[in-house]
């Protein structure tokens, strides 16, 4: 499989390295990641780096990540790159919010690597 150029996005450290984790685990093996730790910072790193994939959480400080999957479609950046949501929101009004500014698909935590694999994959292989 070619290189895939990952940017998780998530307030806390060890659960960008649980997805990171997961992301390998459904084999993606080439998988360079670019990590931040609040919409704004991802932002930036999407200013800097091009990505195949995106993976956010719902709720961060300062800018949650629906605002930042707003912000990327309004600045134009990432075009045509898969968003995927990581939530513990039960709620089914965030995940509509969510596709509506644009994401793929979502993930509600806890997760496992079988359903990030379910999720993920598909809109690798239709990138």
């Amino acid at each position: 499989m070619r290189e895939i150029r990952a940017l998780i996005v998530d307030d806390s450290s060890v659960m960008r390295k649980i997805v990171e984790r997961a992301l390998r685990q459904a084999g993606l093996d080439s998988l360079v990641v670019h990590e931040a730790g609040s919409g704004t910072e991802g932002l930036e790193k999407l200013r800097g780096n091009a990505v195949d994939l995106i993976l956010s959480d719902i709720n961060m400080p300062s800018m949650d990540g629906l605002e930042f999957l707003r912000q990327i479609r309004t600045q134009n950046l990432a075009s045509g790159v898969p968003v995927v949501m990581i939530t513990t929101e039960s709620s089914e009004e965030h995940v509509r919010q969510a596709i509506q500014a644009g994401a793929q698909g979502y993930i509600r935590k806890p997760f496992t690597a079988e359903q990030v694999k379910e999720r993920v994959l598909p809109l690798l292989s239709a990138a």
